[in-house]
């Protein structure tokens, strides 16, 4: 994949995006929060249980 990225963007373009992802400020604490709870649980869904095997 990172192959065909540089196939596609070329090496300066790659470079650009390095040095303005360097360039960034950190987010704050409450963003990074944020992100985690919804990359932990997309659309605000519970995990689902499944119940247990019964032994017959």
């Amino acid at each position: 994949m990172a192959a065909e990225r540089r196939a596609l963007l070329g090496d300066k373009v790659i470079e650009h995006i390095h040095e303005c992802v360097a360039a960034a400020p950190e987010p704050p604490p409450e963003v990074i929060d944020r992100l985690r709870r919804i990359l932990t649980r997309p659309a605000n869904r519970t995990p689902q249980t499944r119940p247990a095997d019964r032994a017959a």
